[in-house]
This record gives C-alpha cells, sequence and structure tokens, in this order.
C-alpha cells in the first residue's frame, strides 16, 4: 500500500477519536482542542494524499475510491456533532449532505459508463470552505466567552459561504455532467 492511500486511511481511522474528543465533553476547552488538532491533522491528510499521488503517479483505484469517501466521512461526521451541540444549522446540514449523496450517486453512474469526472474548482472551493467552517465551529467557543458577538457572526460568515459553495459546485457539477445522465445505446 503507497503513501497516499496509508493517509487516507489514518484519515478514516482519526474520525472516532475526533467525534470522541469533541462530543464527550464538549464544554471541556482541552478536548475541544483535542477534536480541533485532530480535525485539522485529518484535513491536511486530505490535501497531502492527493499532491503526493499525483506528483509521484501514485494514483490507484482505492485511492480514487477511498479519498472521496473518505472527505465525505470527516465532514460529515463533524458536521452531525456540531449539528448536535447546536452550533449548526440542521438545514445546513441537510443541504450539505445531499450533496454529497447527490454526486456520488451521479459518480456512480459516471463510472458504470466508463467516465471518470474529476473535481472542479467548485468543488474544491466548496470542500475547503466546509473545512474551514468546521475548524471555526470547534474552535468558537473559546473566543465566545462574555457574550462576544464577534466569533459568532464570523462563523455564520462560514457557514453561508459553505453552503452557497455546496449548492453552487452541485449546479456546476450537474451542469458540465449532464450527458451522464442521458440514457446510453
Amino acid at each position: 500500500m503507497n503513501l497516499p492511500n496509508k493517509l487516507t486511511i489514518l484519515r478514516v481511522i482519526m474520525i472516532p477519536f475526533f467525534i470522541f474528543f469533541l462530543l464527550f465533553k464538549p464544554d471541556n476547552n482541552g478536548y475541544r482542542m483535542i477534536a480541533e488538532v485532530l480535525f485539522c491533522a485529518a484535513s491536511f491528510t486530505d490535501m497531502l494524499d492527493g499532491k503526493i499521488a499525483r506528483k509521484y503517479n501514485l494514483v490507484t483505484n482505492f485511492g480514487k475510491f477511498m479519498d472521496p469517501l473518505a472527505d465525505k466521512l470527516l465532514v460529515c461526521s463533524a458536521m452531525i456533532c456540531l449539528l448536535s451541540l447546536g452550533q449548526l444549522p440542521t438545514v445546513v446540514v441537510i443541504i450539505i449532505v445531499a450533496r454529497e449523496f447527490i454526486i456520488s450517486g451521479f459518480r456512480l453512474i459516471a463510472a458504470d459508463n466508463g467516465i471518470v469526472i474529476a473535481a472542479s474548482m467548485w468543488g474544491k472551493s466548496k470542500t475547503v470552505s466546509q473545512m474551514a467552517m468546521v475548524i471555526w465551529l470547534i474552535i468558537m467557543p473559546l473566543f465566545s466567552a462574555n457574550g462576544a458577538q464577534g466569533p459568532q457572526i464570523f462563523a455564520d460568515i462560514l457557514i453561508c459561504l459553505a453552503t452557497v459553495l455546496t449548492v453552487v459546485s452541485l449546479i456546476d457539477y450537474l451542469v458540465k455532467n449532464k450527458d451522464v445522465l442521458k440514457e446510453q445505446n
């Protein structure tokens, strides 16, 4: 197994530890910081595994399948945890998770027809915005002492940005690849 695939597996392994430290004692700043470090490290492996795979021609079918799945597991797990902690609106989580299901189904149809669909600039921007949103929401309670409004306003901006980029990336993806859904003869 090559290094990019090991990094992808490491990302998946980190998810339950991240969840534990975020949810076990959500008001404990130390646990929040550990959750933050784990999420940031896992997010970093997402960027790193792709760069290494492309640079050293280590792209594998396993990586093509597991890398996007690991990303979805990481981000969706984080958002569900933040939803349960009351830090993320339900509608945002529904929109983001629905987009992931739609795109995953779309990719399955494309793969069945021998078509590989690369991630677009909008999709990459969506991922970065979602990860930035999660990173801020995890750490935000540490800055929200004494009723300060600035941290929440910044959180609201990140939530809106992530939601808008999620919808835009979905529309872009569907428009660019609409032929995938056409019946094959």
